[in-house]
């Protein structure tokens, strides 16, 4: 989307990586996450590691039908706005969490919101903008992960990503069910 790089037959290339790393293993994360109670990562990488999915399968689709990529498109607006409305909301959300992660999602977002009005309003100029979004919002979610990563495997904070302090709550600790809430078991 940035235009930096590649030619006519980049997107075929780049559609394996974006539909199984992009999507597949962040959805896959995303429910993991869900198992760990982190509603946070659920949320983000469900979402996103869905639209990636959807996103590979109409590139393969239209490279298939057309032999091009598609390029702005009214359809695909609707597409980017659900994704920024959500992704500001984790951003509002990783608030708790940390700063690293909050700058993360919110240049996700605000890519996603470029990328909607582009393709909603046919602004080829915008997508590219939007595309550099999404560059920044990568480099960082690969500083905050890698900071992640190297706290959990050394026990210690190595790079800082400013995490926000910890509230306690008052009364016992909440519990989480080994189960979805609305599946009963018998027997």
């Amino acid at each position: 989307m940035a235009g930096w790089y590649g030619g006519p037959e980049s997107q075929l290339l780049v559609l394996p990586f974006a539909a199984v790393l992009g999507g597949v293993t962040q959805l896959l994360a995303g429910m993991w996450a869900f198992e760990t109670a982190d509603t946070l990562a659920t949320a983000m990488l469900g979402t996103w590691g869905s639209f990636w999915i959807g996103y590979g399968i109409l590139n393969a689709l239209s490279l298939r039908m057309l032999a091009e990529a598609p390029g702005p498109f009214h359809e695909l607006g609707l597409w980017f706005a659900p994704l920024a409305l959500i992704t500001w909301m984790g951003a509002v959300g990783a608030m708790g969490e940390s700063v690293a992660l909050v700058l993360t999602l919110t240049f996700l977002a605000a890519g996603s919101t470029i990328a909607a009005v582009a393709n909603m309003g046919l602004h080829g100029s915008l997508v590219r903008l939007a595309g550099w979004l999404f560059i920044v919002s990568a480099a960082l979610a690969w500083y905050t992960a890698t900071a992640m990563l190297f706290e959990a495997t050394s026990g210690r904070q190595i790079w800082p990503v400013g995490r926000a302090p910890r509230r306690t709550v008052a009364g016992p600790p909440a519990t989480m069910p080994t189960h979805e809430p609305s599946v009963r078991r018998i027997g």
